[in-house]
């Protein structure tokens, strides 16, 4: 079982704790990681690409021509996908959906997997608790030159309205609750900074 060194927000050590292995100390596994990002990402694409089909395309009311005795191929509109001005066959259109199927346990594996790289990479670190007196960006920045995290995903366990607002506006750091970690978060975070009650709700939901 892994063990990791518990700091407090001046980064002095205060104990150290063991890890879940279930949780952060998984083997790694790209290929796996990978398919569940990007399947993620693209349930976020919102499919407003459209191309217009011989309904929507304006004119084509009338018939070219006659029927029968011209020679050529009978035709009913002008606006057909195979002629100039037409509409267009099979284009795409605004309902069209990218969703993949991933299930909750594959979820839960992507994350556990990437959490399990950030302490096996020296990314991840636990502080006994984030607190600051009042809003306060500066105070915000300090903490992390604490912590030396020029940037990072800071995560509580419960609500902070303090640390919360103070990190709103300092660039590529990111605020958030244990609940909301998100496999895209952790990805393109350069540190990970929990705190121990939220390591704890961690591995309570995904043990």
């Amino acid at each position: 079982m892994a063990k990791i060194t518990i700091v407090d927000q001046n980064n002095k050590e205060v104990g150290q704790r063991e890890l879940n292995p279930a949780v952060f100390g998984l083997e790694s596994d790209a290929g796996f990681v990978h398919r569940v990002y990007a399947s993620l990402a693209s349930a976020q694409r919102a499919g407003t690409s459209a191309t217009k089909t011989v309904a929507d395309v304006s004119g084509g009311g009338k018939k070219p021509f006659k029927q029968k005795g011209t020679g050529r191929a009978r035709q009913g509109t002008t606006r057909a996908h195979h002629m100039r001005h037409g509409g267009t066959a099979h284009g795409p259109n605004a309902n069209t959906s990218f969703d993949s199927r991933v299930n909750k346990k594959e979820r839960r594996r992507a994350l556990c997997l990437v959490l399990s790289d950030c302490v096996r990479d020296g990314k991840l670190t636990v502080v006994d608790k984030l607190e600051l007196a009042e809003i306060k960006t500066k105070a915000f920045v300090d903490m992390m030159a604490s912590l030396e995290a020029t940037t990072g995903l800071f995560v509580l366990a419960e609500n902070n309205s303090n640390v919360e607002l103070s990190g709103r506006n300092v660039p590529n750091t990111k605020v958030i609750l244990d609940g909301q970690v998100s496999l895209h978060d952790l990805l393109k975070s350069k540190r990970v900074i929990l705190t121990a009650a939220a390591v704890d709700k961690l591995e309570e939901r995904l043990s």
